[in-house]
């Protein structure tokens, strides 16, 4: 059988249409995987004359990764592209352009594990008191930033969060995550109680525009707000409170993820409320800081001098 001869930008186009009715990946994914794409096509094109997808080998891809380490790229950035290159080698396949798969046999680099920021949970207090509750946005940004760390969402799922997927009785909300996967997760008293004060002083004055009616959190003009305007808001919130890490709404789902683990939560339960697909991806959250550690060999490590007192105690 001989391969499909088929041009870059028309095999893009149909990779889009692909990531987004077959594999429903939200748009902010799609934009990522073709601009990886993209990258490597004009490689390809430019350095190695490979004019159309049909003639992808491993070769080429090999070259691709060199070409990306010589620049020295990030491995964690490498990793992903390379993740890139795979997926649409698959859609290649499916779509029978290519028979074989050109990365089968190329090592994906070793990704750096990178501990994000996080804040403690005086800083979380800190940030939530210092909203100005005499704004009329008060209200409603302090709502935000308690569902934020009580569920550890991420920004676009606060942002479309749907007035009918928070449960009041069960303490729970629901949330359409990565790959249009519904997910429920629990909601703590607190955050609920600021969701009531929200929906009582802001949101009963707002008249929703066309198409935002079931969405929660609305700006002054009854449109759903942006992911920037999420952004925005924290930063200046963080600045007011005098906390000088950089902030985002992703570091409350950090903070999140790593308090839970930090009191002892069952990493699995974890990995079901952020969403993660793999369990190597929750992982990360599992590390705590050394003093913590330390304290814990002096109390119960049974050659550590505190643990020995303890045991002459009784």
């Amino acid at each position: 059988m001989s391969t499909v001869q088929s041009d870059w930008k028309s095999t893009i186009n149909g990779y889009e249409d692909h990531l987004r009715l077959e594999r429903g990946l939200s748009e902010n994914s799609i934009a990522a995987y073709l601009r990886d794409i993209k990258q490597f096509s004009k490689f390809c094109t430019s350095e190695l004359s490979v004019l159309h997808p049909g003639a992808l080998d491993t070769n080429a891809v090999q070259k691709y990764m060199q070409h990306l380490f010589d620049r020295e790229i990030a491995r964690n950035s490498q990793a992903r592209m390379l993740s890139g290159i795979r997926s649409y080698s698959k859609y290649l396949r499916l779509e029978n352009i290519i028979h074989t798969d050109p990365v089968e046999l190329v090592s994906s680099p070793r990704p750096e594990r990178k501990l994000p920021d996080v804040l403690s949970v005086e800083e979380v207090s800190r940030i939530i008191s210092a909203i100005d509750l005499s704004r009329r946005e008060g209200v409603r940004n302090k709502a935000m930033l308690e569902v934020l760390y009580s569920c550890g969402l991420r920004v676009t799922e606060l942002c479309e969060l749907q007035l009918s997927k928070v449960d009041f009785i069960d303490k729970v909300v629901q949330v359409i995550g990565k790959g249009n996967k519904v997910r429920t997760i629990p909601v703590g008293t607190t955050a609920l109680q600021a969701i009531d004060d929200y929906l009582s002083e802001y949101r009963s004055q707002i008249i929703p525009m066309k198409g935002y009616e079931d969405t929660v959190f609305l700006g002054r003009q009854g449109r759903g707000l942006s992911r920037q305007m999420a952004f925005t808001m924290l930063r200046r919130v963080a600045i007011q409170a005098q906390i000088r890490k950089s902030i985002s709404p992703h570091t409350f789902r950090h903070s999140f993820a790593t308090h839970l683990i930090e009191a002892g939560a069952d990493l699995r339960a974890v990995q079901e409320m952020l969403g993660h697909e793999q369990i190597a991806t929750t992982e990360i959250y599992t590390h705590l800081d050394r003093t913590f550690l330390r304290d814990q060999i002096e109390h119960f490590h049974p050659r550590s001098s505190t643990s020995s007192l303890k045991k002459e105690a009784t």
